[in-house]
C-alpha cells in the first residue's frame, strides 16, 4: 500500500513539475519577449538565457527558442559568434519545423530571421516555403487557428517588408480581423 501510495504522489510530483515548466513558456509571453529581445540588447540577454534552458520539444517554443539564438545574433559583435548563432538558430528551427510542419507561427518567425541575414551569407533558403505557408494561413483565418492578434502582426509585417508580390499584398489587404 506503500509503495503504491509512493508511486500516486511521485507521479503527481512529476505531473505538476512538468506542468510548471510548461507554464514558464506561455506563448504571449514568448511573443512579447521576443518582441522586445528585438528592440533591446538587454530584453535579447534575458529572453536567450530563459530559452536557452528550455529542452522541451513543444514545437512553437522551440521556434522562439531557434529566434533567441538568432537575435543573440544581432547584437554579437564577433562574426564568428555571429555565425554560430544563426547556425544554432537555423537547426532549432529545422527541429520545430520537423515536429509541425504547417505551423504558421513557427514559419513566421523563420521568416522574419531568414529575412535579417544578408543574402551574401546563403543562409536563408526557407524564405519562399515559409511565406507560403504564413500567407496562406493568414487567407485562412480565422480558420486557421492563428491567434487573431498574432495574424494582424503577421499581415503588418509581411505588408511592411518587401518580400511580398503586388497579388500577395493585395490578399493580405484583404484580410480583415
Amino acid at each position: 500500500m506503500i509503495k503504491l501510495i509512493l508511486s500516486f504522489l511521485l507521479m503527481l510530483c512529476v505531473q505538476v513539475s512538468t506542468a510548471s515548466a510548461y507554464n514558464r513558456y506561455e506563448l504571449s509571453e514568448l511573443r512579447n519577449s521576443y518582441l522586445a529581445a528585438s528592440k533591446s540588447e538587454e530584453a535579447a540577454d534575458l529572453f536567450y538565457d530563459k530559452m536557452e534552458k528550455y529542452e522541451g520539444k513543444e514545437p512553437v517554443v522551440l521556434g522562439y527558442k531557434a529566434a533567441s539564438e538568432a537575435v543573440m545574433a544581432k547584437y554579437a559583435w564577433n562574426p564568428y559568434t555571429k555565425i554560430r548563432h544563426l547556425k544554432k538558430a537555423a537547426a532549432i528551427f529545422e527541429e520545430a519545423v520537423a515536429l509541425d510542419k504547417q505551423n504558421p507561427e513557427i514559419r513566421f518567425l523563420r521568416f522574419i530571421v531568414e529575412g535579417h541575414i544578408p543574402d551574401y551569407l546563403d543562409m536563408s533558403p526557407n524564405l519562399v516555403e515559409d511565406k507560403a505557408i504564413v500567407i496562406n494561413s493568414l487567407a485562412k483565418h480565422p480558420r486557421s487557428g492563428i491567434n487573431p492578434a498574432l495574424a494582424e502582426t503577421m499581415r503588418d509585417y509581411m505588408l511592411r517588408k518587401d518580400r511580398c508580390n503586388e497579388a500577395e499584398k493585395q490578399l493580405l489587404e484583404s484580410i480583415n480581423f
